[in-house]
């Protein structure tokens, strides 16, 4: 048939009336650290906090793995939401988020190249680091729990990072994922 229109493969899909949602593509990666926040509030059972600080290895995956994705203002708001979430003394994570974005730009700046076991040292830092201040911030404001227990947690949370990134991997495929805007 001459000017008939041929219909593509079953599978082939078009892409001219694709594209991936803006609102998605921006609001994906400020929730899943907000939902990383909320989930060390599950029911667990346990001695000590065993519990990994999700929202913030969240943030870093986030941060490392699309660097210019959320600006580095976003750990005040972010760190806001887990302040109000975490029991930790009110504006501790908005302070040490606030600088570990300023860390991780510095970083990024002085070393644009790098590969995963680079980025998981430079996480297994951040995450040492930030651990034993939320620790310390606690004792300060007037918890009474030995500095001993925190290592179960900062040791679970460097070992869990790498699932956290895979996660952020896939959680940015579907973010990217396009979407048919007619018909």
């Amino acid at each position: 048939m001459i000017g008939a229109r041929r219909r593509p493969p079953i599978g082939v899909v078009r892409q001219i009336t694709r594209a991936p949602s803006p609102m998605v593509a921006y609001l994906v990666p400020w929730l899943s650290v907000a939902v990383g926040s909320l989930l060390p509030d599950l029911p667990v059972i346990a001695p000590a906090p065993v519990m990994p600080p999700l929202g913030f290895l969240m943030l870093l995956g986030w941060r490392q793995l699309r660097p210019g994705l959320l600006p580095v203002w976003a750990g005040l708001p972010l760190g806001l939401v887990d302040d109000l979430f975490s029991g930790q003394p009110f504006g501790s994570a908005i302070l040490l988020w606030s600088v570990t974005m300023l860390a991780l730009d510095v970083i990024e700046a002085r070393f644009p190249w790098r590969n995963f076991v680079i980025e998981w040292a430079v996480a297994a830092v951040m995450i040492a680091a930030y651990v034993a201040l939320t620790g310390g911030i606690a004792l300060v404001a007037g918890s009474h729990a030995p500095i001993m227990l925190l290592v179960p947690q900062a040791i679970a949370a460097i070992v869990l990072y790498p699932v956290v990134a895979r996660v952020i991997a896939w959680l940015d495929r579907k973010r990217l994922r396009p979407f048919r805007v007619f018909g």
